[in-house]
């Protein structure tokens, strides 16, 4: 429906694109398999005979049928190795917005326990004020940091439904009302061993494109003699002679390059092969470029996860401590409130490790996606 594009997602619209895209190579491989329809012709002359029955039967060579059907094969399979990457492509996006919104689930999480924390430290500071061992300054400075945190984990809260939504989005669910239950767990699980044997899947659709580009070429400099038709007809109805019936006619035509030698075409189809013999070097290069970036950015991020996971028991433990301190009388409650400052960052930046690391793991898996030479 073409009243419904503009509210399409660019997900969609790439699959619909890349979906188009295989159709049409489809269609081309099937005219290109395909023979010419003969033409039948019906004429009518005073000269005897008088009525002419003549079919034009198309020829095709073999070594044009082969070049053109091999042409259109190739970007069948460029447009299929494309179609791959995009689905693959819109799995990664789907991926990333579900881990998006199991980080932002995690964070709320943390959220509401620092604000349920911070709510006993008020309590133990009312108490210790109204039995004389702390100041009205304790109170209000609890009471402050309980309003700050509970802010912050009302916004988280609804951060981590408005991804929750998008998911549901990206999955054609309605995005107006949670309906989606989060099952799974936040966990830097699933990484991507070494890279397969193979071709990747733009590199092999760039390789295709030259082929198709080859024989492209290889098929214009053979039409410099085209395909000749064959004739078969009958002359009849001969009124000085009733007794000559019908007479067989039988002809051939072949097209003579005397004004067009195909130069401009086959210029033509030199440059797209130049074009895609470039494109092709530029897909090896990039494809090579984005796989050793990203395959860093995994390292760095799982080297960042690690430290993280030992600085959150860290953290968690001197905020413990510190509130232990305090409801002892052997520290203060701006020291308390620090603690927990720290330990609730700490925790969030673990949360952002383990996400960075699954979606650096999910690009290494989609740039990692190939073509074995078995299977080409």
């Amino acid at each position: 429906d073409l009243h419904s594009i503009p509210t399409r997602r660019s997900s969609d619209l790439r699959i619909l694109f890349a979906r188009a895209d295989s159709t049409s190579a489809r269609a081309g491989l099937t005219i290109a398999r395909q023979f010419e329809n003969p033409a039948l012709s019906l004429s009518y002359t005073k000269d005897t005979p008088q009525q002419h029955v003549l079919m034009s039967v198309p020829l095709d060579y073999p070594w044009l049928r082969n070049a053109r059907i091999g042409a259109a094969a190739s970007g069948l399979g460029a447009a299929r190795y494309r179609f791959e990457f995009e689905r693959a492509a819109i799995a990664f996006e789907a991926d990333t917005a579900y881990t998006s919104a199991l980080a932002e689930a995690k964070r709320a999480e943390f959220s509401r326990r620092t604000a349920r924390e911070a709510d006993s430290v008020l309590t133990l500071a009312r108490l210790r004020r109204d039995a004389g061992d702390g100041s009205e300054l304790d109170l209000q400075l609890a009471s402050v940091s309980l309003g700050q945190l509970a802010n912050v984990a009302a916004r988280d809260s609804l951060d981590a439904i408005a991804a929750v939504l998008d998911v549901q989005a990206l999955m054609g669910l309605p995005s107006d009302v949670v309906s989606l239950v989060m099952a799974d767990t936040l966990e830097a699980n699933g990484l991507p061993a070494d890279t397969p044997a193979g071709t990747q899947l733009l590199v092999a659709a760039a390789e295709e494109d030259l082929r198709q580009t080859d024989q492209a070429l290889t098929l214009e400099k053979r039409l410099l003699f085209g395909a000749p038709s064959l004739a078969v007809g009958w002359d009849q109805h001969d009124p000085t002679d009733p007794k000559a019936g019908v007479l067989p006619t039988v002809g051939i035509a072949l097209p003579l390059p005397l004004f067009n030698q195909n130069r401009g075409t086959i210029l033509l189809a030199q440059a797209q092969r130049d074009r895609a013999e470039a494109a092709l070097a530029l897909a090896r290069r990039e494809g090579a470029q984005q796989l050793a970036r990203a395959r860093r950015e995994l390292a760095l991020a799982r080297d960042r996860l690690g430290r993280s996971e030992r600085l959150v028991t860290s953290a968690n433990q001197v905020a413990q401590l510190s509130l232990l301190a305090y409801r002892e009388g052997a520290s203060a409650l701006p020291n308390v409130i620090e603690a927990q400052r720290i330990a609730r960052e700490t925790l969030a930046q673990y949360v952002n490790d383990v996400a960075a690391v699954r979606n650096a793991a999910g690009i290494v898996r989609l740039l990692t996606l190939t073509v074995h030479r078995n299977d080409q």
